[in-house]
């Protein structure tokens, strides 16, 4: 399974279609938007060095153009397969007025002729390589924004599972508050029926020991989730 794969697992949201998010999934997708981020200017520094002729710089170029392709590729799919809740400001900076899919396509396109001209010698790499260069800090900011959205969508999922733990976590609480007061009854029958009830009190006064125990659990499990 893709480590982007949507999953049930204990960190997860419940969007309102009923799909649960991994908060891995968010973990990756920022990563993997960093990753990007990083090897679109890696690929135009080694362009640069392999136009002053460095050994192994247009094979650097290249592998870090096929990771910044591959990256982006990775991201606009997860985009794609998002549920509503999570992907509308993405699926709106990719698509629409921001265009950043077709703006950043159009970067690894560029990067690729400049790198086939430079190694062929082509007359027209210094022009390319021009723009390329050129392109670069318009690209990093066009990457910083998504990254960025990639985290704001990251403090949502965390806060909407704090929510739902918070939920579960009172649910459990009122089922303890409602067994305190059968184990607090069974100990009031108990002591009336005098030793035929011994057994019953025992019973009882495990019950009111587990209690006290969810109720350690569940104010460990709140505190938890607000640090």
């Amino acid at each position: 399974m893709s480590s982007l794969a949507i999953a049930k697992r204990p960190d997860t949201a419940t969007t309102t279609g009923g799909v649960k998010i991994s908060g891995e999934v968010f973990a990756a997708m920022i990563n993997l938007s960093g990753r990007r981020r990083f090897t679109s200017q890696r690929l135009v520094l080694y362009a640069v060095l392999a136009s002053l002729s460095h050994d192994d710089a247009v094979a650097t170029a290249r592998s870090a153009l096929k990771l910044f392709e591959d990256a982006h590729v990775a991201l606009v799919d997860e985009a794609r397969k998002l549920p509503d809740d999570f992907s509308g400001e993405l699926k709106n900076a990719y698509f629409g007025t921001p265009q950043a899919d077709r703006n950043i396509r159009d970067f690894a396109s560029l990067a690729q002729r400049a790198l086939t001209a430079i190694e062929s010698g082509a007359r027209q790499a210094p022009a390319l390589l021009d723009e390329l260069v050129r392109g670069a800090t318009p690209m990093l900011a066009v990457l910083n924004q998504l990254t960025q959205i990639y985290e704001d969508l990251s403090k949502r999922h965390a806060l909407h599972v704090r929510k739902h733990l918070h939920g579960i976590m009172n649910d459990i609480e009122s089922i303890a508050r409602q067994a305190r007061m059968v184990s607090f009854n069974a100990q009031i029958v108990a002591a009336r029926a005098g030793h035929a009830g011994r057994e019953f009190s025992v019973v009882a006064g495990v019950l009111s020991d587990i209690t006290g125990e969810i109720d350690g659990l569940v104010h460990e499990a709140l505190n938890s989730s607000v640090a």
